[in-house]
């Protein structure tokens, strides 16, 4: 998908910061892959790193290489003098995936890259005065985790090596064996011919037979498979090598262990035993019958026992013709339900990472990989819920067990309330939420006024990342569970009392 922007200038509000009018206007809608030492990979020196596409190439060294405290000024610039929105988003995402090392964990430092594609979602989702302003924002945390990546060492993906370059007859064979062996150094030539030979949806396949085989970084390999691809539907197939070969790096990333081809590490165990059960689904899988009852079992399943009991009920369910969408229910609540039992970052995770492996099932092509996707993400979950309990107590909560709360409001004021709510009483937001769902099941105000929040007062890339995750798979869930779905996501949502990112004001200076 392409577009671009009409350019409109900001004015300022007499009201607040907040209150903002007139903004740009969006229509409808060898070992590593090349790692460049510090000195190699200055400014002076632009052969030591990968090349990009000749019109993009200038854009990114000025984000590498401007300042944090003149980039905004410099964008905003840019943009009143023709820089389409389109051109910052490719350019945000090169220069992440060229300056920044999924190492030692494809998180941390490196959410400025996985962060494009959910700030994305904010701004063309949220009202057309916001639309700025979390593009804005992920242009100043890329200029943090850049200079965070240079203390680390200044990372930088050098250029291929194109003497080992595979022909495109060998790519695909290659890339494979590769990724099964982790051998990083023959995964990064293989895939820049699989980029430059092969249609995307082909590439995309590859990668989505391997988002979610490991437990690692608990889910975020998934996260930048599924939001780096979408990222790339908007900036243009052209741009793709780089993702890719960043993407190849990140999915190898198996930090301070031994090959886990060779070892029996508890991150690889989910993924070895659904290679077995994924052969055991019946042909006709996909149709089936909506079964609530289902889900409430799963549900059960999913608070108390094993990985591997999950996904032999899930295949017993599966072959005895339910429909897999109930199965899907039961991940989507009960991710929601693993945050009100603990809301902090492990079980925000559990959403996040739902939301990648779940796009990721929609999209691949490959029957065999979707089974395998589908079960990985209900194996997920347990082990989010063991990852929990080191990180303090895990409350005794269940999503299904939820009472409404009693109102004669409007599904307006019930909003107002909700929100005002959030971030203080998350148990009585909930309640709120439920009721209000139960009576408007669009929701549409309650996402309108969530994208509102999200535009203005978040500070971290998990603001986005979370928020995109949740309100996009509410309308994934089933009628029946979506109430409970939307209701579990106030625990990590944005509430009317939190102040305001103080980057409005200074994104609102430089597009005056």
């Amino acid at each position: 998908m392409s577009f671009s922007f009409n350019r409109r200038h900001f004015v300022r509000s007499s009201a607040s910061a907040a209150a903002l009018a007139g903004m740009a206007h969006l229509p409808g809608s060898p070992g590593s892959p090349g790692v460049a030492s510090a000195t190699d990979a200055q400014s002076s020196s632009p052969d030591a790193m990968v090349p990009l596409e000749e019109d993009v190439e200038s854009l990114v060294r000025m984000l590498e290489d401007t300042p944090r405290s003149r980039l905004l000024e410099e964008v905003a610039g840019r943009i009143q003098k023709g820089l389409s929105y389109q051109q910052i988003l490719t350019a945000l995402q090169l220069a992440g995936v060229r300056n920044v090392e999924p190492r030692p964990s494809v998180g941390f430092k490196f959410h400025s890259v996985l962060v494009v594609y959910s700030a994305h979602q904010a701004s063309i989702g949220g009202a057309d005065q916001h639309r700025w302003l979390p593009i804005f924002w992920a242009l100043d945390y890329f200029k943090a985790t850049q200079a965070q990546d240079a203390r680390e060492g200044d990372w930088t993906m050098a250029p291929v090596d194109e003497g080992s370059v595979p022909p495109a007859e060998r790519a695909s064979k290659m890339f494979i064996e590769a990724m099964d062996r982790w051998d990083e150094a023959k995964a990064d030539v293989a895939v820049a011919s699989l980029g430059r030979h092969l249609g995307a949806q082909s590439v995309f396949d590859h990668f989505a037979r391997y988002a979610g085989r490991d437990y690692r970084s608990i889910g975020h390999k998934a996260i930048f498979v599924s939001n780096a691809w979408r990222t790339l539907q908007c900036a243009g197939w052209r741009f793709a090598e780089p993702v890719l070969r960043s993407l190849a790096y990140a999915l190898l990333n198996h930090t301070g262990e031994g090959n886990p081809a060779e070892n029996d590490y508890e991150a690889d165990r989910p993924w070895r035993e659904n290679q077995e059960l994924v052969t055991k689904i019946r042909p006709d899988w996909t149709e089936g019958r909506l079964d609530d009852q289902a889900t409430v079992e799963l549900l059960e399943v999913l608070r108390n026992d094993s990985y591997s009991e999950v996904c032999r009920l899930a295949v017993k369910m599966l072959n005895e013709g339910i429909s897999p969408q109930s199965l899907w229910d039961a991940v989507f609540v009960g991710a929601g339900e693993l945050l009100m039992r603990q809301p902090a970052i492990v079980a925000l995770h559990a959403s996040t990472t739902t939301n990648a492996l779940h796009y990721l099932y929609t999209a691949a092509a490959d029957d065999r990989t979707r089974r395998l996707l589908l079960l990985q993400n209900l194996a997920f979950l347990p082990m989010f819920r063991q990852s929990m309990r080191g990180r303090g107590r895990v409350q005794d909560v269940r999503i299904d067990q939820l009472e409404a709360a009693e109102t004669a409001d409007s599904p307006a004021e019930q909003v107002e309330a909700i929100f005002a709510d959030v971030g203080r009483d998350a148990a009585s937001a909930a309640r709120r939420t439920l009721a209000y769902a139960q009576d408007d099941p669009t929701g549409l105000d309650f996402v309108r006024k969530a994208r509102e929040l999200i535009a203005l007062k978040s500070r971290t890339s998990h603001d986005f990342k979370y928020s995109s995750a949740v309100l996009e798979d509410y309308a994934s869930v089933s009628p029946a569970w979506r109430p409970a779905h939307l209701a579990s996501t106030v625990y990590m949502l944005l509430g009317t009392s939190r102040a305001d990112n103080p980057l409005i004001g200074r994104t609102i200076e430089a597009l005056a």
